[in-house]
Protein backbone atom coordinates (compact mmCIF):
# COMPACT_ATOMS: atom_id res chain seq x y z
CA UNK A 1 0.00 0.00 0.00
CA UNK A 2 2.80 2.72 0.96
CA UNK A 3 5.66 3.74 -1.31
CA UNK A 4 8.38 1.37 -1.55
CA UNK A 5 11.76 2.50 0.03
CA UNK A 6 10.74 3.66 2.55
CA UNK A 7 12.49 3.76 6.66
CA UNK A 8 10.99 1.38 8.33
CA UNK A 9 10.35 4.35 11.19
CA UNK A 10 8.77 6.16 8.84
CA UNK A 11 6.49 2.96 7.58
CA UNK A 12 5.74 2.38 11.12
CA UNK A 13 4.63 6.11 11.35
CA UNK A 14 1.95 5.97 8.44
CA UNK A 15 0.25 2.59 9.35
CA UNK A 16 -0.09 3.44 13.39
CA UNK A 17 -3.96 4.25 14.16
CA UNK A 18 -5.72 7.46 12.96
CA UNK A 19 -7.41 9.74 14.48
CA UNK A 20 -10.22 10.35 11.77
CA UNK A 21 -11.28 13.76 12.97
CA UNK A 22 -14.00 14.41 10.46
CA UNK A 23 -16.55 11.92 9.46
CA UNK A 24 -20.18 11.23 8.71
CA UNK A 25 -22.18 8.48 9.68
CA UNK A 26 -22.78 5.78 7.81
CA UNK A 27 -25.55 3.59 6.77
CA UNK A 28 -26.51 0.63 8.84
CA UNK A 29 -29.16 -0.67 5.77
CA UNK A 30 -28.76 -2.58 3.16
CA UNK A 31 -28.59 -1.34 -0.14
CA UNK A 32 -29.45 -1.57 -3.72
CA UNK A 33 -26.98 -0.48 -6.42
CA UNK A 34 -29.02 2.89 -7.31
CA UNK A 35 -28.96 3.74 -3.39
CA UNK A 36 -24.96 2.97 -3.16
CA UNK A 37 -24.33 4.72 -6.48
CA UNK A 38 -25.68 7.98 -5.07
CA UNK A 39 -24.10 7.76 -1.70
CA UNK A 40 -20.75 7.10 -3.56
CA UNK A 41 -21.15 10.04 -5.87
CA UNK A 42 -21.64 12.44 -3.28
CA UNK A 43 -25.75 12.52 -3.17
CA UNK A 44 -25.57 13.34 -7.39
CA UNK A 45 -27.11 10.80 -9.32
CA UNK A 46 -24.95 9.25 -12.71
CA UNK A 47 -25.95 10.66 -15.91
CA UNK A 48 -28.25 7.52 -17.94
CA UNK A 49 -26.25 5.16 -19.07
CA UNK A 50 -23.25 5.72 -16.93
CA UNK A 51 -22.35 4.68 -13.53
CA UNK A 52 -20.39 6.15 -10.27
CA UNK A 53 -17.89 3.32 -10.56
CA UNK A 54 -16.87 5.05 -13.52
CA UNK A 55 -14.84 7.67 -11.04
CA UNK A 56 -12.13 7.81 -8.41
CA UNK A 57 -13.87 6.71 -5.90
CA UNK A 58 -15.44 3.76 -7.52
CA UNK A 59 -12.23 2.75 -9.42
CA UNK A 60 -11.04 3.05 -5.52
CA UNK A 61 -13.90 0.66 -4.68
CA UNK A 62 -13.06 -1.90 -6.63
CA UNK A 63 -9.36 -1.64 -5.72
CA UNK A 64 -8.55 -1.36 -2.44
CA UNK A 65 -12.29 -2.62 -0.68
CA UNK A 66 -12.88 -5.42 -2.68
CA UNK A 67 -9.63 -7.27 -0.80
CA UNK A 68 -11.72 -6.40 2.73
CA UNK A 69 -14.93 -8.50 1.45
CA UNK A 70 -12.48 -11.62 0.63
CA UNK A 71 -12.46 -10.21 -3.55
CA UNK A 72 -9.53 -9.93 -6.28
CA UNK A 73 -8.40 -6.34 -6.60
CA UNK A 74 -10.57 -4.42 -9.46
CA UNK A 75 -13.39 -7.13 -8.67
CA UNK A 76 -16.76 -5.91 -11.00
CA UNK A 77 -19.10 -3.38 -9.68
CA UNK A 78 -21.81 -6.06 -9.93
CA UNK A 79 -19.60 -9.08 -8.01
CA UNK A 80 -18.52 -6.48 -5.60
CA UNK A 81 -21.98 -5.31 -4.69
CA UNK A 82 -23.38 -8.75 -4.60
CA UNK A 83 -20.39 -9.88 -2.35
CA UNK A 84 -21.40 -6.97 0.04
CA UNK A 85 -25.26 -7.77 0.07
CA UNK A 86 -24.06 -11.63 0.53
CA UNK A 87 -21.90 -10.61 3.86
CA UNK A 88 -24.80 -8.13 5.04
CA UNK A 89 -24.21 -4.36 5.84
CA UNK A 90 -23.16 -5.02 9.76
CA UNK A 91 -20.23 -7.62 8.46
CA UNK A 92 -19.53 -5.03 5.66
CA UNK A 93 -19.29 -2.44 7.50
CA UNK A 94 -17.43 -3.68 10.71
CA UNK A 95 -14.70 -5.40 8.19
CA UNK A 96 -14.49 -1.92 6.27
CA UNK A 97 -14.12 0.67 9.25
CA UNK A 98 -12.01 -2.06 10.81
CA UNK A 99 -9.22 -2.44 8.10
CA UNK A 100 -9.09 2.20 8.48
CA UNK A 101 -6.91 1.24 10.80
CA UNK A 102 -8.38 3.98 12.99
CA UNK A 103 -8.59 4.74 16.70
CA UNK A 104 -10.97 7.03 17.29
CA UNK A 105 -13.69 8.67 15.04
CA UNK A 106 -14.91 12.04 15.56
CA UNK A 107 -18.99 11.67 13.96
CA UNK A 108 -20.77 15.04 12.45
CA UNK A 109 -24.18 14.21 13.81
CA UNK A 110 -25.39 16.25 10.99
CA UNK A 111 -28.08 13.78 9.53
CA UNK A 112 -30.80 12.49 11.68
CA UNK A 113 -31.68 9.69 10.28
CA UNK A 114 -32.62 6.05 11.56
CA UNK A 115 -30.38 4.01 9.22
CA UNK A 116 -27.32 6.00 9.67
CA UNK A 117 -24.75 4.52 12.59
CA UNK A 118 -24.79 6.19 15.60
CA UNK A 119 -21.51 7.25 16.96
CA UNK A 120 -21.04 4.71 19.52
CA UNK A 121 -21.70 2.25 17.21
CA UNK A 122 -19.84 3.53 14.33
CA UNK A 123 -17.05 2.97 16.70
CA UNK A 124 -18.09 -0.20 18.26
CA UNK A 125 -18.07 -1.81 14.25
CA UNK A 126 -14.81 -0.27 13.74
CA UNK A 127 -12.81 -1.39 17.05
CA UNK A 128 -12.41 2.20 17.91
CA UNK A 129 -13.27 4.82 20.30
CA UNK A 130 -15.63 7.39 19.03
CA UNK A 131 -17.06 10.92 20.23
CA UNK A 132 -19.49 13.74 18.90
CA UNK A 133 -19.17 16.24 16.40
CA UNK A 134 -22.33 18.66 16.58
CA UNK A 135 -23.67 20.18 13.48
CA UNK A 136 -24.97 23.38 14.25
CA UNK A 137 -27.14 23.76 11.91
CA UNK A 138 -29.08 20.53 12.75
CA UNK A 139 -29.58 22.19 16.44
CA UNK A 140 -31.32 25.21 14.49
CA UNK A 141 -33.22 22.97 12.53
CA UNK A 142 -34.65 21.52 15.85
CA UNK A 143 -35.23 24.64 17.38
CA UNK A 144 -36.72 26.41 14.43
CA UNK A 145 -39.34 23.44 14.25
CA UNK A 146 -40.33 23.71 17.94
CA UNK A 147 -40.24 27.78 18.72
CA UNK A 148 -43.47 29.45 18.55
CA UNK A 149 -41.74 33.30 18.77
CA UNK A 150 -38.89 34.41 17.50
CA UNK A 151 -37.95 35.36 21.39
CA UNK A 152 -38.35 31.45 22.00
CA UNK A 153 -36.00 30.31 19.01
CA UNK A 154 -33.24 32.70 19.78
CA UNK A 155 -33.14 32.08 23.76
CA UNK A 156 -34.30 28.36 22.53
CA UNK A 157 -30.90 27.97 19.81
CA UNK A 158 -28.60 29.24 22.61
CA UNK A 159 -29.60 26.76 24.99
CA UNK A 160 -29.89 23.89 22.70
CA UNK A 161 -26.78 24.20 21.53
CA UNK A 162 -24.92 24.50 24.37
CA UNK A 163 -26.72 21.15 25.92
CA UNK A 164 -26.16 19.62 22.77
CA UNK A 165 -22.12 20.82 22.86
CA UNK A 166 -21.95 19.56 26.45
CA UNK A 167 -21.66 15.86 25.32
CA UNK A 168 -19.40 16.37 22.56
CA UNK A 169 -15.49 16.98 21.45
CA UNK A 170 -15.81 20.14 18.45
CA UNK A 171 -18.92 21.81 16.31
CA UNK A 172 -19.47 22.04 12.82
CA UNK A 173 -21.01 24.05 10.23
CA UNK A 174 -21.94 24.07 6.55
CA UNK A 175 -23.23 27.54 6.43
CA UNK A 176 -20.84 27.96 3.33
CA UNK A 177 -22.33 25.79 1.55
CA UNK A 178 -25.91 26.79 2.69
CA UNK A 179 -25.13 30.79 2.08
CA UNK A 180 -21.44 31.03 1.04
CA UNK A 181 -18.37 32.24 2.86
CA UNK A 182 -18.46 35.76 1.72
CA UNK A 183 -20.70 36.80 4.67
CA UNK A 184 -20.39 40.03 6.50
CA UNK A 185 -17.68 38.89 9.82
CA UNK A 186 -19.66 41.41 12.25
CA UNK A 187 -21.94 39.58 15.03
CA UNK A 188 -25.65 40.80 13.10
CA UNK A 189 -27.31 43.08 15.72
CA UNK A 190 -30.56 41.96 17.59
CA UNK A 191 -32.71 44.03 15.98
CA UNK A 192 -31.91 42.30 12.19
CA UNK A 193 -31.73 38.49 13.89
CA UNK A 194 -35.21 39.31 15.29
CA UNK A 195 -36.35 40.15 11.99
CA UNK A 196 -34.29 37.35 10.76
CA UNK A 197 -35.94 34.98 13.08
CA UNK A 198 -39.46 35.91 12.28
CA UNK A 199 -38.73 34.98 8.67
CA UNK A 200 -37.30 31.77 9.57
CA UNK A 201 -40.00 30.30 11.81
CA UNK A 202 -42.58 31.51 8.47
CA UNK A 203 -40.47 27.88 6.59
CA UNK A 204 -38.68 25.80 9.61
CA UNK A 205 -38.66 22.88 7.64
CA UNK A 206 -36.10 24.23 4.94
CA UNK A 207 -32.52 24.58 5.93
CA UNK A 208 -30.99 27.66 6.89
CA UNK A 209 -29.96 30.26 4.13
CA UNK A 210 -30.69 33.91 5.19
CA UNK A 211 -27.02 35.26 5.63
CA UNK A 212 -28.57 36.88 9.00
CA UNK A 213 -29.21 33.65 10.71
CA UNK A 214 -26.67 31.98 9.87
CA UNK A 215 -24.41 34.77 10.90
CA UNK A 216 -26.35 34.54 14.20
CA UNK A 217 -26.11 30.73 14.35
CA UNK A 218 -22.31 30.95 13.49
CA UNK A 219 -21.57 33.61 16.14
CA UNK A 220 -23.84 31.46 18.71
CA UNK A 221 -21.70 28.76 17.92
CA UNK A 222 -18.56 30.59 18.74
CA UNK A 223 -19.50 31.71 21.88
CA UNK A 224 -20.81 28.12 23.29
CA UNK A 225 -17.59 26.58 21.83
CA UNK A 226 -15.16 29.60 23.15
CA UNK A 227 -17.14 28.49 26.94
CA UNK A 228 -16.67 24.83 26.22
CA UNK A 229 -13.17 24.75 24.93
CA UNK A 230 -14.25 22.96 21.77
CA UNK A 231 -12.79 23.87 18.00
CA UNK A 232 -15.18 24.68 15.15
CA UNK A 233 -14.79 22.83 12.06
CA UNK A 234 -15.96 25.26 8.80
CA UNK A 235 -16.75 23.13 5.78
CA UNK A 236 -14.90 24.52 2.77
CA UNK A 237 -14.62 23.88 -1.20
CA UNK A 238 -16.78 21.52 -3.62
CA UNK A 239 -18.47 18.96 -1.36
CA UNK A 240 -21.92 17.35 -1.65
CA UNK A 241 -23.46 19.60 0.55
CA UNK A 242 -23.04 22.70 -1.54
CA UNK A 243 -25.69 22.79 -3.06
CA UNK A 244 -26.97 25.91 -2.68
CA UNK A 245 -23.58 28.43 -2.84
CA UNK A 246 -21.96 28.79 -5.72
CA UNK A 247 -18.34 26.71 -5.70
CA UNK A 248 -16.19 30.23 -6.28
CA UNK A 249 -17.65 31.01 -3.41
CA UNK A 250 -16.91 28.26 -0.49
CA UNK A 251 -13.04 29.59 -1.31
CA UNK A 252 -12.05 29.23 2.20
CA UNK A 253 -10.08 32.93 1.79
CA UNK A 254 -13.20 34.48 1.79
CA UNK A 255 -13.63 33.73 5.84
CA UNK A 256 -10.33 35.96 6.50
CA UNK A 257 -12.50 38.93 7.34
CA UNK A 258 -14.46 36.40 10.50
CA UNK A 259 -10.91 34.58 11.31
CA UNK A 260 -9.71 37.75 12.22
CA UNK A 261 -12.48 38.74 14.17
CA UNK A 262 -12.40 35.60 15.71
CA UNK A 263 -8.88 35.39 16.35
CA UNK A 264 -9.13 36.99 20.43
CA UNK A 265 -11.80 34.56 21.28
CA UNK A 266 -9.14 31.58 20.80
CA UNK A 267 -11.54 29.52 19.51
CA UNK A 268 -10.03 26.63 17.24
CA UNK A 269 -10.92 26.71 13.49
CA UNK A 270 -10.63 24.02 11.30
CA UNK A 271 -11.09 24.55 7.57
CA UNK A 272 -12.54 21.11 6.08
CA UNK A 273 -12.05 19.58 2.95
CA UNK A 274 -11.12 23.01 0.93
CA UNK A 275 -10.79 21.36 -2.31
CA UNK A 276 -9.60 23.01 -5.21
CA UNK A 277 -9.01 25.82 -2.58
CA UNK A 278 -7.08 23.76 -0.43
CA UNK A 279 -3.65 26.19 -1.03
CA UNK A 280 -5.57 29.17 0.09
CA UNK A 281 -6.50 26.76 3.24
CA UNK A 282 -3.26 26.02 4.08
CA UNK A 283 -1.86 30.03 3.55
CA UNK A 284 -4.89 31.10 6.41
CA UNK A 285 -3.54 27.96 8.38
CA UNK A 286 -0.18 29.46 7.82
CA UNK A 287 -1.13 33.31 8.68
CA UNK A 288 -3.63 32.89 11.68
CA UNK A 289 -2.18 30.57 15.08
CA UNK A 290 -5.84 29.57 15.48
CA UNK A 291 -6.94 27.50 12.01
CA UNK A 292 -6.03 24.30 10.97
CA UNK A 293 -6.49 22.31 7.87
CA UNK A 294 -8.21 19.38 6.48
CA UNK A 295 -8.13 17.94 2.94
CA UNK A 296 -10.94 15.67 4.08
CA UNK A 297 -12.84 13.62 1.57
CA UNK A 298 -10.90 15.11 -1.52
CA UNK A 299 -8.10 12.53 -1.11
CA UNK A 300 -10.61 9.71 -1.96
CA UNK A 301 -12.11 11.77 -4.61
CA UNK A 302 -9.05 12.66 -6.61
CA UNK A 303 -7.81 9.10 -6.89
CA UNK A 304 -3.97 8.51 -7.99
CA UNK A 305 -3.44 12.35 -7.47
CA UNK A 306 -4.03 12.60 -3.87
CA UNK A 307 -0.58 12.68 -3.36
CA UNK A 308 -0.42 16.00 -5.22
CA UNK A 309 -2.83 17.73 -2.93
CA UNK A 310 -0.79 16.65 0.45
CA UNK A 311 2.31 18.00 -1.30
CA UNK A 312 0.61 21.35 -1.72
CA UNK A 313 -0.39 21.46 1.70
CA UNK A 314 3.00 20.05 3.35
CA UNK A 315 4.44 23.41 0.89
CA UNK A 316 2.27 25.63 2.96
CA UNK A 317 0.80 25.14 6.16
CA UNK A 318 2.45 24.13 9.41
CA UNK A 319 2.75 20.53 9.97
CA UNK A 320 1.03 21.21 13.46
CA UNK A 321 -1.99 22.78 11.68
CA UNK A 322 -2.67 19.64 9.37
CA UNK A 323 -5.34 16.80 10.41
CA UNK A 324 -6.60 13.70 9.02
CA UNK A 325 -10.27 13.41 8.37
CA UNK A 326 -11.39 10.28 6.26
CA UNK A 327 -14.45 12.43 5.20
CA UNK A 328 -16.37 9.45 5.49
CA UNK A 329 -19.96 9.52 4.40
CA UNK A 330 -22.96 7.28 3.77
CA UNK A 331 -21.02 4.37 3.06
CA UNK A 332 -17.79 2.42 5.12
CA UNK A 333 -16.04 2.24 2.13
CA UNK A 334 -15.23 5.73 2.20
CA UNK A 335 -13.48 5.61 5.46
CA UNK A 336 -11.16 3.32 4.38
CA UNK A 337 -10.59 4.97 1.66
CA UNK A 338 -9.95 7.91 3.06
CA UNK A 339 -7.18 5.98 5.26
CA UNK A 340 -5.63 4.43 1.96
CA UNK A 341 -5.59 7.61 0.24
CA UNK A 342 -3.27 9.26 3.31
CA UNK A 343 -1.16 7.11 3.89
CA UNK A 344 -0.48 6.50 0.52
CA UNK A 345 -0.60 10.48 -0.34
CA UNK A 346 1.16 11.47 2.08
CA UNK A 347 3.92 8.47 2.08
CA UNK A 348 4.63 9.57 -0.97
CA UNK A 349 5.34 13.28 -0.38
CA UNK A 350 7.74 11.99 2.57
CA UNK A 351 9.39 9.98 0.23
CA UNK A 352 10.04 12.90 -2.35
CA UNK A 353 11.54 15.13 0.62
CA UNK A 354 13.53 11.71 1.81
CA UNK A 355 14.85 11.15 -1.46
CA UNK A 356 15.62 14.84 -2.21
CA UNK A 357 17.76 15.15 1.79
CA UNK A 358 15.44 17.83 2.69
CA UNK A 359 14.28 16.34 5.44
CA UNK A 360 15.63 13.08 8.00
CA UNK A 361 13.35 10.11 8.84
CA UNK A 362 13.08 11.16 12.11
CA UNK A 363 10.81 14.26 10.78
CA UNK A 364 9.32 12.18 8.24
CA UNK A 365 7.91 9.81 10.94
CA UNK A 366 7.16 13.13 13.44
CA UNK A 367 5.40 14.58 10.82
CA UNK A 368 3.37 11.62 9.96
CA UNK A 369 2.36 11.27 13.93
CA UNK A 370 1.44 14.72 14.01
CA UNK A 371 -0.78 14.93 11.06
CA UNK A 372 -2.26 11.31 11.82
CA UNK A 373 -3.44 11.67 15.42
CA UNK A 374 -1.30 13.80 17.13
CA UNK A 375 -2.73 17.19 16.30
CA UNK A 376 -6.30 16.08 16.44
CA UNK A 377 -5.93 14.88 19.65
CA UNK A 378 -4.15 17.73 20.79
CA UNK A 379 -7.09 20.40 19.48
CA UNK A 380 -10.15 18.23 20.49
CA UNK A 381 -8.43 17.33 24.03
CA UNK A 382 -8.80 13.71 23.34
Amino acid sequence: MLPLGLPDTVREALLAPLVDHHCDAVRRDELSRAQYELLIGGGVPAPPGTTHFDTPVGVAVRRWCAPVLDLPPHAPPAVYLARRAELGAAEANGRLLRAAGVAAFLVDTGTEDDDLLPAAEMGRQGGAAADEIVRVEQVEHDVAEMAASAADYLEGLAEELAARAAGAVGLSTVAGHLHGLDFDAARPSRGSVIAAAGRRLADPKEPPVDPVTLRHLLWTAVDVARERGLPLQLHAGAGPDAGHAAPHRTDPALLTGFLRALQPAGVPVILLHCYPFHRQAAHLAAAYPHVHVDVGRALTRTGAGAWRVVDELLELAPFHKQLFGSGCSGVAETAHLGAVAFRRALGRALKERLEEGEWSAADAARVAYMVGSGNARRVYRL
